[in-house]
């Protein structure tokens, strides 16, 4: 079921902010720091690539495929934007020609990043499509009119009365022999 369009921005939205704040905070936490332009265009760039994908209801792996993605083409935006800022010296250089090249460990970190901010955002869709469908069927048996009479007759006979049965083949015994003799 195709989502409208508000709703379809505002799932954009939300992606595009946590797939820029994961960027963003992996980037400082590299030592490198994030323009205010490279910001507005990593938004841009990562909305960009969640719109298409925001119409319906995606699982783990689409989640985790777009998500890595984006976070790939950030941290070359992020890094190329060292090389290419006026008041980039010697030092941003050469963070911008050492981040394009990322070592072991900052693929690790990235690849646990990503895919925790993956599940995150995996159970969170699931969460908002399972609260849209149950509102939805809220709403189709609020909104639907309850007809007059059910569909199926039932009879409106009384339960019958329980009696109590005389048991005429029952052999009562139970208890102690009558009589106990000793020898």
């Amino acid at each position: 079921m195709p989502s409208s369009l508000p709703f379809r921005l505002a799932r954009t939205a939300v992606f595009a902010v946590v797939c820029l704040s994961l960027g963003m905070v992996a980037h400082s936490l590299a030592g490198g720091s994030v323009p205010g332009p490279a910001m507005v265009a990593g938004f841009f760039v990562a909305a960009g690539g969640a719109y298409p994908l925001a119409g319906r209801e995606r699982g783990p792996r689409a989640i985790l495929a777009l998500l890595s993605g984006l976070q790939l083409v950030l941290h070359v935006m992020f890094s190329l934007s060292h090389a290419v800022s006026p008041a980039a010296g010697a030092a941003h250089a050469a963070h911008a020609s050492a981040g394009l090249a990322p070592d072991l460990g900052m693929f690790v970190a990235h690849g646990w990043a990503v895919g925790l901010t993956a599940l995150w955002l995996a159970r969170g869709e699931a969460a908002l499509w399972g609260l849209l469908r149950r509102l939805a069927a809220r709403l189709v048996t609020v909104l639907l009119p309850v007809p007059a009479t059910p569909f199926v007759e039932l009879p409106h006979a009384e339960p019958p009365v329980l009696r109590s049965a005389i048991l005429r083949h029952a052999v009562s015994g139970r208890g102690p022999p009558a009589v106990i003799g000793i020898r």
